[in-house]
């Protein structure tokens, strides 16, 4: 759950196009036919920003290229997800069964892990823009291969921390992968996009912690070796099925360190209208989600005595629930309410979904939420295709950055408050024993988000869509 798993359009060009770019998805880098497709991106003239740009894929190329990010994500998502039952325990085992002292370290693992994220995302996302989106994903998916190895031979807290930080460094991929998003899809299904994205995340969650809990039961250290599987394949496919989305044609022509600097790509944001609002409703939302990579596994633990295998169960239907919501319900629901009542109603049923866990006093009671809970995934699609919209083609990349770096920002807060309440709450000095108190502050997290999108959700109009500008007024 580390995270937590994110814009050009491209529409269907001429036949011979399809026919050339279907060929050349089957040729090797380097290629004579690929050389020529390289050479064809560069001849093309340039296209203004915020027009589309959806003359260089043909529908067949999309839909592939879709559906390799999905089975990307879906493979990243699952190899972190092998190791969300594990970690805490592995640290609890460094620290010698000490429940607060390991508590303590979790709250550090995460909150470096989303320091590093925020510094890297960014760069990432001007790293993309400028060489495109193809070497990034690719570099990240091998990194993070070899990184699951290193940390499951690491035999002290210090050598595994070092194992998370490289982890962030890698795992910020997923900017690029929601700006390839964008470079491939049209803005009207841009929210259907990131629901299937969504529907990875949650695919991943079925299967990867519900294994990483079998497998953890049997060694502690196997998911981390099973990740790194998973992780170092994902590359090798990519290497061989993955397209470039992102022509030369429309590539920053140089590297812009304003923009790669973090605080940098949060100025870049106030350029377009509405931004700041939406900005703020991401921010949020990744608060209230870092509750459960900082305290969940622990919180299970101590409230109803659930060890590895049983937390993965219950992720997997977590999981499970994601999916029918992003697979099924996003596309219905944004086209039955619009993206603003989309984001609303997720946000009202995180809210109300992360109250029932706060209070729930059995580990039945707390299952009973989860499918109030599992309509917050309304929220982030619908958030993310209303910030797309403000955006022309060739600032995808960092606006993605930015946001990313707003999620890490969140991380860097989120465990060390969560951690530090949870240990609180269970310590000898708490006034009350309440396991569930880091979960009713991201219920309030979550109120704040509603309404802050209550003001700022709305789409832009037509005409200036993807024009920069000072902030409006509504």
């Amino acid at each position: 759950m580390d995270g937590g798993p994110s814009r050009r359009t491209i529409p269907a060009g001429d036949a011979g196009t399809k026919r050339m770019l279907f060929a050349e998805q089957q040729q090797p880098a380097g290629s004579a036919l690929s050389t020529k497709r390289a050479a064809t991106y560069t001849a093309r003239p340039q296209i203004p920003a915020g027009s589309p740009v959806t003359a260089t894929i043909g529908d067949g190329a999309r839909k592939a290229a879709l559906a390799f990010i999905f089975v990307t994500v879906l493979i990243d998502i699952l190899a972190f997800g092998l190791i969300i039952p594990v970690l805490p325990h592995l640290v609890l085992q460094f620290t010698g069964g000490d429940i607060l002292e390991a508590t303590w370290w979790v709250g550090v693992f995460g909150t470096l892990f989303a320091a590093i994220q925020f510094f890297s995302a960014p760069v990432q996302g001007a790293l993309s823009d400028r060489f495109g989106r193809r070497p990034v994903i690719l570099l990240s998916c091998f990194g993070l291969g070899v990184d699951f190895i290193f940390m499951a031979v690491a035999q002290s807290l210090p050598w595994l921390l070092v194992g998370r930080v490289v982890s962030a460094v890698f795992s910020a991929s997923f900017t690029t992968a929601n700006a390839y998003i964008a470079d491939v899809t049209e803005p009207a299904k841009r929210a259907q996009a990131y629901g299937m994205i969504g529907a990875a995340f949650g695919l991943g969650f079925i299967i990867g912690p519900a294994i990483g809990g079998e497998l953890g039961h049997i060694d502690i250290r196997l998911p981390f070796w099973f990740a790194a599987v998973l992780a170092l394949l994902n590359f090798t496919y990519g290497l061989f099925v993955l397209p470039e989305s992102h022509p030369v044609a429309h590539r920053t022509p140089r590297l812009d360190w304003s923009h790669v600097h973090p605080f940098g790509t949060l100025k870049l944001l106030a350029r377009y209208p509405r931004i700041w609002g939406l900005a703020a409703v991401v921010f949020l939302l990744g608060l209230a989600h870092y509750v459960y990579p900082s305290v969940f596994v622990l919180f299970a633990d101590v409230a109803y005595g659930w060890d590895e295998r049983i937390v993965g169960r219950v992720l997997g239907v977590v999981g499970v629930l994601s999916v029918i919501v992003n697979a099924l319900l996003v596309k219905r629901a944004v086209a039955a309410f619009g993206e603003r009542r989309a984001l609303l109603l997720g946000l009202a049923c995180g809210f109300a979904g992360f109250t029932i866990y706060g209070v729930a006093p059995t580990g039945m009671a707390f299952l009973m939420g989860m499918p109030v809970m599992a309509l917050w995934a309304l929220a982030m699609p619908s958030t993310q295709a209303l910030v797309t919209r403000q955006v022309g083609p060739e600032a995808q990349g960092r606006i993605q950055g930015a946001l990313s770096s707003l999620s890490s920002l969140a991380g860097i807060v989120g465990p060390a408050l969560y951690t530090a309440i949870f240990g609180w709450f269970i310590g000898p000095h708490a006034p009350l024993h309440l396991p569930g108190a880091p979960f009713l502050l991201a219920a309030m997290l979550l109120l704040a988000s509603l309404l802050v999108a209550w003001r700022y959700a709305r789409p832009p109009a037509p005409a200036h869509a993807a024009v920069p500008g000072p902030v409006a007024a509504d």
